[in-house]
């Protein structure tokens, strides 16, 4: 979803920001919305689910035991986080519409996307959306700035808390409880890349709603596009965190760069190297999904590195 955001949603805010235009019409004014905020939902929901899985693999009294998920289980999961977030995204291609103005100096023709439902929706609906617009603030700053950044930390303080320093130490091996300690300051730098890139839009919205009414409409522009580059910024930054400090997840991610740019074609030397990084993203996946290993894995003749 972040890349999603990066293609389609950044080249439609600097197209418009250089021409004053916008590109797409009113599709662009609907569809750039609901694909930001449900970006927030996927980031919310998805380190609330990480939270949740941190927490079961260090109090879990079978830990040493704890078999690898299964794929249908974690589809369901991704299906329910992903579905949810669209899900109550969806007012937001009813609050959003293509809007023209005319400079009185240079009389150029400028187009802006503004907050306001249509007329000619069926009133039922039409309520609906007033009272999300009427509430969308303090709705952004509970659902996808404090619900994360609490449920984080409460999940991290319970998890040390229940599981304590002598307890970690005798039920998990060394390499296991520097993994476990590796991905919760995974899922902590997250959470906290996600906090500072929406503080700014949060603290934005109070300060115009409630101490400054009377600000120009180009201040707000200039607030609203600071506050869409910080989310940019936050959906760049997010997958290379995860490549970099996800070891088995950037080692995967290299080897399938590596069988795109060569062909899909190793010779003896490059299979034998390709066994061996299988070898130890296995055993280090192993280690951070919490995989039974008494025996190292057998090394098996791979077809190609895909």
């Amino acid at each position: 979803w972040d890349f999603l955001i990066l293609f389609f949603c950044l080249p439609v805010v600097i197209f418009n920001e250089i021409t004053k235009k916008r590109l797409l019409g009113d599709v662009s004014c609907r569809i750039v919305p609901f694909m930001e905020v449900s970006s927030l939902g996927v980031t919310t929901f998805s380190l609330c689910a990480l939270g949740i899985d941190r927490f079961h693999a260090a109090t879990s009294p079978q830990a040493s035991t704890r078999p690898i998920e299964q794929c249908q289980s974690i589809i369901a999961k991704l299906a329910v986080i992903w579905v949810g977030s669209m899900t109550l995204s969806v007012p937001e291609i009813l609050l959003w519409q293509l809007a023209r103005d005319t400079s009185p100096v240079s009389g150029v023709v400028t187009e802006f996307c503004t907050m306001k439902p249509s007329s000619n929706l069926p009133e039922s609906i039409y309520s609906l959306v007033l009272t999300y617009q009427n509430a969308r603030m303090w709705w952004y700053f509970g659902c996808y700035f404090c619900l994360p950044v609490l449920f984080t930390v409460s999940c991290q303080l319970v998890t040390r808390r229940v599981r304590g320093p002598d307890k970690k130490s005798e039920s998990r091996g060394a390499k296991q409880g520097q993994a476990e300690g590796h991905l919760n300051c995974t899922i902590i730098a997250l959470t906290i890349i996600y906090g500072l890139c929406t503080t700014p839009e949060n603290v934005c919205n109070i300060v115009v709603a409630y101490m400054s009414p009377d600000v120009s409409k180009q201040t707000l522009d200039l607030l609203s596009l600071i506050n869409q580059f910080f989310l940019f910024f936050k959906c760049s930054v997010t997958p290379v965190l995860l490549l970099c400090l996800c070891r088995p997840l950037g080692q995967a991610f290299m080897d399938c760069c590596c069988c795109c740019c060569e062909g899909c074609g190793p010779d003896g030397s490059s299979s034998e190297s390709s066994a061996d990084s299988k070898l130890k993203t296995e055993m280090s996946s192993s280690i951070f999904f919490d995989k039974p290993r008494e025996t190292p894995p057998p090394l098996l003749a791979l077809g190609t590195p895909c």
